[in-house]
């Protein structure tokens, strides 16, 4: 092959011209390399890539009679490399002999020191482990011995990029070819696990060098294992591909086949069993054109696949032009989002959160991606989303609901679309929330008002200008408790489930914050037992009146993590005792990161800390109260663990903190998951944790306490 010899077009196979004369056997080399057991956790571990790589040595040594000693081998299997399949024949026998554990030092070895020195055609790179892209996207390939204080990997794109340099001789390996099944999802940005960086550097580019790059999954998406053949999918379809070819009729087939399983990828999108197009993604042919995400039309497509997938066409997108102008995303787009997948039978996306900072963004990738349907209905993915949007706008926005509901009916007619079922109704939850005032003139006592939210808001109770004491209030509470379930005791209206209350909202005064409101004593049933108020019921505190100086951050931080669906790395800080200055407020503030605050301090929670997370409009706080350090931490308490065996920050729902905190809360008073609770009698030592959950989008009752009642009763919002 030479620079001024024309490649083949988009979407071709190159002519066996196209390859040089003495392409063959002798003159291939490769690395293979397979990794199911790191140091980093056994959670890491990955059943199934060293027997890929080993099968794919098989087919090189096998029906392309590569000789084994061009093969760098490295594996690191979870059992001994001796329980795999060499199988019989003298080519795996020796390659028995001379693997190596897939260690980054072995990696760099045989990649950037060994083969360089060979004298050859065709070099081929084949990867099966973990995969992670880094800040700048490029493929970073964990090896065995990462660690989760240095995550030792090799940089493809950096090791690619160094390939095509003079640095490896210029007249050898003109052809390359990269294999890769792994993930291609983002790395952690938790400060523990830590990539570095490796970047080998390179010469100058060699005119004519062509690298094929054939990867399992788009970036941002995880590659599928199959787990009763311990195999992955990438590599079953591309060594079914393979067959028994030869070296030249492999590498002159790599195309056709790289099409061929795009093709099979895509008709089981069509039939509802994924959404991704393609599962597998190659990044450029053998001429540098990208061919892949073209349209399958006419021959290419087979007759019996089913309809593809409609998308929207300019009369829709006119439409949401207008919709959406003036817009920013409402706190349920992200659930408008994953639901949409599930309406049109589709896989939801791996990455968390959502694809745009804007209602149209979020529609451009959903049209991008262009639905799945169910049995090959073709419905667009944006079409449910706004159904969903129309759904939870109309308590609140009826006008732009109603817009919504008519675009959507619209579109259906237009573009013959199938029946849309409604979005699930959002979970019933009814809270019952207790504000307390302090007296204008400094009295002892506390001015009181109760609400229940459920559907709609009502008052309950107030203390009409009464002061009452911590205890008084618990009574009252307690009273109101009673009469509430007492309402409920003839059972629901019919066909309306029966709701309790589940969650109880104290919204009080900054020097309440730490108050043992969910130790609160309750009876329940016979014989005067009473337990532990935040054991029956999501205990939150709330602190929304000291939010007038930082209004902005604290809506800007609840909206940024709503539209995320509550999850994402850098949602949750830790915070430690050397981090409690007189500066934290300030640098919390600075983005929209974080909107939770975990302490991990000995200090007593006034002593700092409440005030910089209210200084930089945190909406969610947890903490121990007291202070004190707590063991276990608070995060291995509340977050599930991680690749690496830890709890992992990125993991943590924040939106569903209220009730993980009183799983921990029952946890630490012996009561199982699930069970009822026990008598009231917190074991020493119980974590009496305290979360702050300030939703500005959810305060009601704002009107001062001091001020006459309203005698107006108050309207549903």
């Amino acid at each position: 092959m030479t620079a001024d010899v024309a490649g083949p077009g988009p979407g071709t196979d190159p002519d066996p011209g196209f390859l040089p004369e003495g392409l063959g056997p002798g003159r291939t080399f490769a690395l293979v390399a397979g990794v199911e057991r790191y140091a980093v956790s056994p959670r890491w571990n990955l059943r199934g890539a060293a027997r890929d790589a080993l099968r794919f040595a098989r087919w090189l040594t096998g029906p392309a009679q590569v000789p084994p000693g061009n093969v760098r081998l490295l594996l690191s299997p979870i059992d001994e490399p001796d329980t795999l399949d060499w199988s019989d024949s003298p080519a795996m026998a020796a390659l028995r002999t001379t693997h190596r554990p897939a260690t980054e030092g072995n990696v760099k070895s045989a990649l950037l020191d060994e083969l360089p020195q060979c004298d050859g055609d065709l070099l081929w790179i084949f990867w099966a482990g973990h995969g992670y892209l880094g800040p700048r996207d490029e493929l970073m390939l964990p090896c065995a011995d990462a660690q989760p204080g240095q995550i030792r990997h090799l940089n493809l794109d950096s090791a690619l990029r160094w390939w095509r340099t003079d640095l490896v001789r210029s007249r050898r390996f003109p052809l390359q070819a990269a294999l890769v099944d792994a993930c291609r999802v983002d790395a952690p940005r938790d400060t523990r696990w830590n990539f570095g960086s490796n970047d080998y550097g390179g010469g100058s580019s060699v005119p004519g060098r062509r690298q094929f790059r054939l990867y399992a999954s788009r970036e941002g998406e995880a590659a599928q294992n199959d787990a009763e053949r311990g195999a992955g999918r990438f590599t079953e379809a591309l060594l079914t591909e393979l067959g028994q070819r030869s070296v030249r009729e492999g590498v002159t087939g790599l195309a056709a086949s790289a099409r061929t399983i795009h093709r099979a990828f895509r008709e089981q999108r069509d039939r509802g069993e994924g959404w991704q197009l393609p599962q597998f993604l190659v990044d450029r042919d053998w001429d540098a054109c990208s061919f892949l995400d073209e349209d399958l039309s006419g021959a290419d497509r087979p007759r019996h696949a089913p309809p593809r997938a409609t998308r929207l066409d300019q009369a829709a997108w006119d439409g949401l032009g207008v919709l959406f102008a003036g817009r920013s995303l409402p706190r349920h787009a992200h659930e408008a989002y994953t639901w949409a997948f599930k309406a049109a039978g589709c896989t939801t996306p791996m990455a968390a959160g959502l694809p745009g900072d804007s209602l149209l963004d979020v529609v451009q990738d959903l049209d991008e991606r262009q639905g799945g349907g169910t049995a090959g209905t073709g419905m667009p993915l944006a079409v449910p989303f706004v159904r969903f949007l129309a759904d939870r706008a109309a308590p609140t926005d009826a006008a732009w609901a109603a817009r919504l509901l008519e675009w959507v009916r619209e579109t259906r007619a237009r573009l013959a679309l199938p029946v849309l079922p409604p979005p699930p109704s959002p979970a019933p939850r009814t809270a019952l929330d207790v504000r307390l005032d302090l007296p204008p003139g400094g009295e002892d006592g506390f001015l009181v008002r109760m609400w229940l939210r459920g559907d709609g808001t009502r008052q309950v109770w107030e203390s009409q200008g009464a002061l009452l004491t911590l205890e008084a209030v618990r009574e009252e509470l307690l009273r109101q408790l009673a009469l509430i379930g007492g309402a409920r005791a003839g059972g629901p209206a019919p066909g309306v489930p029966y709701a309790a209350v589940d969650r109880i909202e104290f919204h009080v005064p900054y020097e309440l914050l730490d108050t043992d409101f969910d130790q609160w004593p309750v009876p329940r049933g016979p014989a005067g037992r009473r337990r532990a108020l935040g054991l029956l019921y999501q205990v939150v505190v709330r602190c929304p009146e000291e939010r007038a100086d930082t209004r902005a951050e604290w809506h800007t931080k609840w909206r940024w993590l709503c539209i995320r669906g509550g999850r994402h790395p850098e949602a949750v800080r830790v915070v430690w005792d050397a981090e409690t200055t007189d500066t934290l407020g300030m640098e919390l503030a600075a983005g929209p990161a974080p909107a939770c605050v975990v302490a991990h301090t000995t200090a007593a929670p006034h002593e700092g800390l409440l005030e910089a997370v209210l200084e930089g409009g945190v909406p969610v706080a947890v903490w121990r109260r007291g202070g004190g350090t707590p063991e276990p931490a608070l995060l291995d308490l509340l977050a599930p663990a991680g690749p690496d065996g830890r709890p992992d920050p990125g993991a943590l729902d924040v939106l569903d903190l209220p009730a993980r905190v009183r799983e921990v809360r029952r946890a630490a008073a012996g009561v199982p998951p699930g069970a009822h609770a026990r008598p009231f009698q917190p074991p020493p030592g119980a974590d009496q944790l305290v979360l702050l959950w300030d939703d500005p989008d959810d305060v009601p009752g704002l009107r001062p306490l001091a001020c006459p009642p309203d005698p107006r009763p108050t309207p549903d919002p």
